[in-house]
């Protein structure tokens, strides 16, 4: 956690209901590994992002380690509000001890069910767990019965089974154990590119009254707005399609060279190691730039490198 989140538990936590609540499709960042860190929310949320998450971390490394604590997770006191911080966790008291360390400077905290990783699912994180209903609920209660505030928000990302009873049984003793909404990732564990089953998030909607997230292959904002309408969700979760355009909610076809720029502003003023802040330039550009052109940038191996060339291609 940063310096000067220590000194302050003054952060100005929002209710994440309230977005649910509002009447619009609440528009979400995913957690994403390594890139959903505290500068690419700040740009996203410049763009119309409601929500955002933190990257997947595993709570017993969290809990047990400060130097896991000071790495993994980073925010501000101000704008980098609602937050959610997503956690990889088997143990109910696990999950419910990095939640109380989060608490001070997060509006919630998600439960990882959907990773589908080799290692993840060996060590019984991730994905595994939509086979565990009873643990989830007995973890989901736990955070709620443990963490004071009301307002903070206990959310679970899952993906499908094969069997959707079993995914709508999953998803309705969560909302018994006091889940805040579900985020439903419209594959099942086996399925990576496979089209994404929006009709099964449609009945997991139907068969709910709390909020439903979709996720999956959502590239465009109209590809958003095709989402909603075919699954009836009350939020949409992107991952990918921000990476490419980080300014895809605010309406924007592909990336616009001033949110390229914003990019450079804030990850130099966030000090962004080079890897990350290179990398997001490299799918910020994808769309924008030819073959040639993609040859001699992702080569680059230095942040004035980097600086030089969007100045002299782009005037950035």
């Amino acid at each position: 956690m940063t310096g000067d989140i220590r000194e302050t538990k003054e952060c100005q936590l929002k209710d994440p209901m309230d977005l649910f609540h509002s009447g619009q499709v609440v528009k979400i960042c995913a957690p994403m590994v390594r890139y959903s860190k505290l500068a690419f929310r700040t740009l996203v949320r410049k763009y119309s992002c409601d929500l955002c998450y933190t990257p997947m971390i595993v709570a017993a490394d969290f809990v047990r380690s400060a130097k896991a604590r000071d790495s993994e997770f980073t925010t501000n006191k101000v704008g980098d509000h609602p937050l959610i911080v997503q956690f990889a966790a088997k143990e109910a008291q696990v999950l419910c001890d990095a939640a109380r360390i989060v608490s001070p400077f997060a509006d919630g905290i998600d439960l990882n069910c959907g990773c589908p990783q080799r290692w993840a699912i060996s060590e019984g994180y991730g994905a595994c767990l939509i086979n565990k209903p009873e643990l989830v609920k007995d973890m989901v209660r736990h955070v709620r019965s443990q963490i004071d505030n009301p307002k903070f928000s206990v959310s679970i990302k899952i993906r499908i089974h094969e069997d959707l009873k079993r995914t709508v049984d999953l998803c309705q003793k969560a909302e018994a154990a006091g889940v805040s909404w579900i985020t439903v990732h419209g594959r099942s564990i086996e399925e990576r590119h496979q089209p994404v089953h929006y009709d099964a998030i449609k009945i997991i909607k139907q068969s709910m009254s709390i909020p439903i997230v979709a996720n999956g292959d959502i590239k465009t904002l109209k590809d958003a707005e095709n989402v909603h309408h075919l699954t009836e969700a009350d939020g949409i979760m992107v991952a990918r399609g921000l990476l490419a355009n980080p300014a895809m909610f605010a309406g924007y076809e592909e990336t616009p060279f001033q949110c390229i720029q914003d990019w450079v502003d804030i990850a130099l003023e966030h000090g962004t190691p080079f890897t990350c802040f290179h990398h997001h330039l490299m799918y910020m550009l994808e769309r924008i730039t030819s073959k040639q052109e993609k040859k001699v940038f992702n080569v680059l191996s230095s942040t004035s490198a980097v600086l030089d060339y969007l100045n002299d291609h782009y005037g950035v």
